[in-house]
């Protein structure tokens, strides 16, 4: 390889026909190739280090339409990839210099990726996001009484907005208690669950206030029930409104905790 050439991981997985991704091309437009050691297989594509290098990719992670783009076609990859067998996906943005490191990675962490594997297979996870439900708007203010004077109006305002905020602060509070129960009954249901950061406003384009961003692991034979499950949710509580996503390749549920690991 070129010094101005890396290779981009998407994924590994135990092992894979070469066959199965020629013809393919990954992030950068390059194309797909199987990197192999340990008995496991790296899927890799070539990128142009002068983008893709860690410098580069520091200033082109701010520019969102260069991020999309490439989250896409990182996830196109890792999706068939996943078709074809279980794959632990790469984090976005891994990128090593030659074929030999990436061989050395597999080698050296072979036990991780074995585990991860195990753990997968036969596994899809999917998402569900809880969002507060805007409320009707506030009834208009009733006039205030005949001969009560600017005094008497400005404390009937007073008291009105007290009793507004303290109503609206009730139902945010039974919105959230909602979206810990959902999520706990749907953990319940998985075979692993996770909890991310609720995504903002301005990314999720969604009128409500996300209030559980969560990711479940599930058998795939049990994908139908968990749907039932987040249906049957929804009518319980209508207060928030529940959005259901996947398949997906298991992303959440690919990392090793390190200190778990050692202390078992």
């Amino acid at each position: 390889m070129t010094e101005d050439v890396g290779l981009w991981l998407h994924a590994v997985t135990r092992e894979l026909d070469p066959a199965a991704v020629a013809g393919h091309t990954g992030v950068g437009g390059g194309p797909l190739r199987v990197v192999e050691a340990a008995g496991l297989a790296a899927v890799v594509s070539p990128v142009d280090l002068n983008e893709f290098g860690a410098e580069p990719m520091r200033r082109n992670l701010e520019d969102l339409a260069w991020l999309e783009t490439v989250a896409r076609a990182h996830h196109g990859v890792v999706d068939a990839a996943a078709r074809l067998g279980p794959v632990v996906p790469a984090r976005l943005g891994t990128v090593y210099l030659d074929e030999a490191r990436v061989r050395a990675v597999l080698t050296e962490r072979r036990a991780d990726f074995v585990t991860v594997l195990r753990r997968i297979a036969g596994r899809t996870e999917w998402g569900v996001k809880a969002y507060t439900v805007p409320g009707a708007p506030a009834a208009p203010a009733q006039a205030a009484a005949a001969g009560g004077g600017r005094a008497g109006a400005g404390a009937a305002y007073l008291r009105r907005r007290r009793a507004e905020l303290s109503a609206g602060e009730q139902r945010q509070q039974a919105a959230l208690d909602s979206a810990e129960e959902v999520h706990a009954v749907l953990a319940g249901c998985a075979e692993a669950a996770r909890r991310h950061p609720p995504q903002d406003r301005s990314l999720s384009a969604e009128p409500g206030l996300m209030l559980l961003n969560g990711a479940y692991l599930l058998d795939s034979a049990r994908a139908e029930q968990f749907g039932e499950t987040v249906a049957a949710l929804a009518d319980r509580f209508p207060a928030i409104r529940l959005q259901l996503t996947g398949p997906w390749p298991p992303y959440s549920f690919t990392t090793i905790d390190e200190e778990e690991e050692a202390s078992r």
